[in-house]
């Protein structure tokens, strides 16, 4: 943007600053809107997402038959695996009618699967190789939420054998309820009647298109390893939707006319054709989780993509905080604090409390929890931890990487400096514990949560915290 003009830098840069509040609402919902596609063509021109995207492809085209596999043994047991491939050629119809084809061919490669002659050896590769898709689908939605941990080994097991064997029972459970209601005797009787008829036509029509949207919005709040308000994954879930409808329309325009390629890569062209659809599906759901982020944390908008956006002094400063906040709850005798309590007790991003937390762990300032979500509490009672410790464990971050031979002593004048800023530092906070500071919070109001209105937050939390995280927050 520094290319530009001074005048329309500085006009543009008002806009970035401009408090929405004071805004009609039309143009409050104009200017959102403006933000957060110019953080989207941020995010695609940086590359990541693209990346990531091709890189699903791949994982897609070494577990997409042995998910379908899975898929097809679980629903043999419940009498509806022949529903499986209409839900496929609904997928696969931007392509046309080789998109048929190529369903059938895969279907013929599911049948063909006998999971009961696979052996232990056959049956681990198979189920190995389905559970590497959702790892690889969930390690990008974390790097969109800038989440820099994955679920414990044990939590991602058991959710992904959840999602293997209930989610397609369910799935399909909820179509043939809804395609028993339609076919009732009930329901012909009402649409028989005007305009209740018509009503129930367009409900049809705008059904598939709401199943969508529930599928992202579904995703969007159940993989990432973070809290995801509801909120947020719907607004996601709706931007998806229509790309992914408004992306197969132009597709299946775009396969029509090029049918010249047929001739040119003769059975590839199907092959090519498909892989180009998946990568165009997977980067609509990452640009998608992209908008769901940014409507919960909207402070990401202007700031560098997968930055904390903190200086070394406000990380010094938050650091210290989440200490004391730490240290008051624990001497409280209250539940520990989790990475969402942290975050709407500071009015902070919850990536950037979760990267101080990291910092404070690697410092052996704090110990995570078993807890689901993990707590936090003091490694060493308050007493025993000074604040030039904390301190120093966020200026220390990073110096474990091996520096070539000599670079230290090439700063030459500059380590005398260092080393006494660092004595002046420490001797400013001399004999300051984390007790001291604690001590002055407990009690004391607490700062309002993110977007409320100023008042006090002085409540006790330990109820919201325990039924708040179906998941393993980190983020």
């Amino acid at each position: 943007m520094y290319f530009l003009p001074e005048a329309l830098r500085q006009r543009i840069e008002a806009l970035w600053r401009r408090d929405l509040s004071s805004l009609p609402r039309w143009r409050a919902v104009l200017l959102w809107s403006l933000r957060i596609l110019a953080a989207l063509i941020r995010d695609l021109s940086e590359g990541q997402l693209t990346l990531r995207a091709m890189s699903l492809v791949y994982t897609t085209l070494l577990s997409l038959v042995p998910l379908l596999a899975v898929s097809f043994s679980v629903l043999k047991a419940f009498g509806v695996h022949n529903q499986v491939e209409p839900l496929l050629l609904r997928l696969m119809e931007p392509l046309g009618e080789q998109g048929e084809a190529f369903t059938h061919q895969i279907i013929g490669f599911v049948d063909n699967i006998q999971v009961g002659v696979l052996g232990a050896v056959g049956l681990v590769v198979l189920l190995y190789t389905v559970v590497t898709m959702i790892q690889k689908v969930e390690e990008a939605f974390n790097y969109t939420w800038r989440v820099s941990r994955a679920r414990a080994f044990t939590v991602r097991l058991s959710n992904y054998l959840t999602v293997l064997l209930l989610g397609p029972v369910l799935v399909f459970a909820a179509l043939g309820v809804g395609a028993s209601l339609l076919r009732s005797q009930w329901i012909q009787a009402v649409a028989a009647v005007e305009p209740v008829g018509g009503l129930l036509h367009l409900a049809g029509v705008i059904l598939p298109y709401l199943l969508i949207g529930a599928a992202f919005s579904l995703t969007y709040l159940l993989i990432p390893n973070t809290h995801v308000r509801t909120r947020a994954a719907v607004t996601g879930g709706v931007v998806a939707a229509v790309l992914w409808v408004a992306t197969g329309k132009l597709f299946a325009a775009f396969v029509v006319e090029t049918a010249k390629y047929t001739a040119i890569y003769s059975g590839f062209a199907i092959v090519l054709l498909f892989m180009i659809w998946v990568y165009l599906s997977w980067l609509i759901m990452l640009v998608g989780a992209s908008v769901a982020f940014y409507q919960q944390h909207p402070e990401y908008l202007s700031a560098p993509s997968h930055q904390t956006a903190l200086s070394l002094r406000m990380q010094e400063r938050f650091a210290l905080a989440l200490m004391v906040h730490i240290a008051a709850r624990f001497e409280r005798g209250r539940a520990p604090y989790t990475v969402r309590g942290l975050s709407e007790t500071l009015a902070l991003p919850g990536p950037a409390v979760d990267h101080l937390l990291g910092i404070l762990r690697e410092g052996g300032l704090i110990l995570e929890t078993g807890d689901d979500p993990p707590g936090y509490v003091p490694a060493r009672p308050p007493e025993r931890i000074q604040v030039h410790e904390v301190l120093e464990a966020v200026r220390s971050t990073g110096e474990r990487m091996v520096l070539l031979p000599g670079a230290r002593e090439a700063t030459g004048p500059v380590e005398p400096v260092m080393q006494a800023w660092c004595a002046g530092a420490r001797e400013a906070v001399a004999g300051l514990t984390l007790k001291a500071l604690a001590a002055q919070l407990v009690g004391a109001p607490v700062v309002a949560r993110i977007g409320g209105g100023g008042g006090a937050r002085d409540r006790d939390q330990d109820q919201e915290e325990k039924t708040s995280g179906r998941r393993q927050p980190t983020g």
